[in-house]
């Protein structure tokens, strides 16, 4: 038996071997000497965040893990040092609150919903309606954003405790000015209905400013030569709002939506230094409710923790929904 092997041609080359890839290992003397600037100022930031952000993150789900309260963690009394006794329970805390156990979750998970859906509707509903105003040509223009801008420079706690003085139901000044009237006055912030109609409207009115200037920058973009376009075939008033302000505005709009429903999910000044979360519970939402358990009474730290995981794990939730109908509201306009 005899076995044939080819040869290659003696003028021709060898297949050249493909070097090998080194993998750039990023911790390499060389790389971090060259970026050694950027290291240098992600370096703070990365610490803050991990002192501030991370480390709290952590801290509070493993505490939701646990029965911690106030009577069985580690604390110092004098001289006396006293080893924390809480035990791991796992989920046990979880399944407590969204199974309804708990009892209070849902109705206070209800009325947050409530307040922050009637919130960001009237943010950027008014705000739209004010910047579409400030966007023309008016005289005094300049004062008129000034003074409308106002409430969002003051801070939520000055603003929440100057609110208090005119919704006092004894001696508060739009009690005294309906009595002025002949009406009767409101218990604003002592009857539940009359409570939470009062923190919407506080928080509406620190709120509009932010979503006006937002939506105003965004108007601004829009080139004028649409609209021109649009009124010369004809369209009017709301056809040109709907077909050229509207799709213009979609990029700003559909950020500020999001920052404001977030920020409007977690308004704590505003419930707690107004109503404090009464009468009777009837304006807690689910951060205040948080801080209640935290703070208040026996302190129950592992149960505040789970209600704060839970309100994190809903906003990245819904943040990453909202995006992605976003994009593919972008995606299906352009297409």
């Amino acid at each position: 038996m005899t076995t044939l092997t080819t040869r290659p041609d003696a003028g021709a080359a060898p297949a050249p071997v493909p070097p090998r890839r080194r993998v750039r290992n990023p911790f390499h003397t060389n790389w971090l000497r060259k970026h050694w600037y950027a290291w240098a100022m992600v370096t703070p930031v990365v610490a803050v965040l991990g002192v501030l952000v991370l480390y709290p993150l952590g801290r509070g789900i493993f505490l939701s893990l646990t029965n911690a309260n106030e009577m069985n963690v580690g604390r110092t009394i004098g001289e006396n040092e006293i080893e924390p006794t809480y035990d791991f329970v796992g989920l046990s805390n979880y399944i407590d609150v969204l199974s309804g156990a708990e009892g209070t979750f849902y109705s206070r998970l209800i009325w947050t919903l409530e307040w922050t859906v009637a919130c960001v509707s009237l943010h950027f509903g008014l705000g739209l309606g004010l910047a579409l105003l400030l966007n023309r040509a008016l005289r005094m223009r300049g004062i008129y954003r000034m003074l409308l801008i106002l409430p969002w420079a003051v801070p939520p706690f000055v603003a929440a405790f100057g609110w208090r003085l005119i919704l006092n139901d004894k001696g508060g000044v739009l009690n005294a000015v309906l009595q002025g009237m002949g009406f009767n006055g409101v218990g604003w912030l002592s009857e539940p209905l009359a409570a939470k109609f009062a923190v919407i409207m506080v928080n509406v009115w620190l709120g509009v400013p932010f979503m006006m200037v937002a939506l105003l920058g965004g108007l601004q973009t829009v080139p004028k030569e649409l609209y021109e376009a649009a009124e010369m075939d004809g369209a009017s008033a709301w056809q040109r709002f709907r077909a050229v302000t509207l799709p213009g505005l979609r990029p700003v709009s559909g950020t500020v939506i999001l920052l404001g429903t977030i920020w409007t999910f977690n308004q704590f000044p505003v419930i707690a230094l107004l109503t404090g979360g009464g009468p009777g519970g009837a304006t807690n939402i689910l951060v205040t409710e948080a801080y209640e358990r935290a703070f208040q009474g026996i302190r129950d730290y592992a149960g505040a923790a789970t209600y704060g995981a839970i309100i994190a794990s809903m906003l990245v939730v819904f943040a990453s929904l909202y995006r992605r109908w976003l994009e593919r509201q972008t995606t299906g306009a352009l297409a």
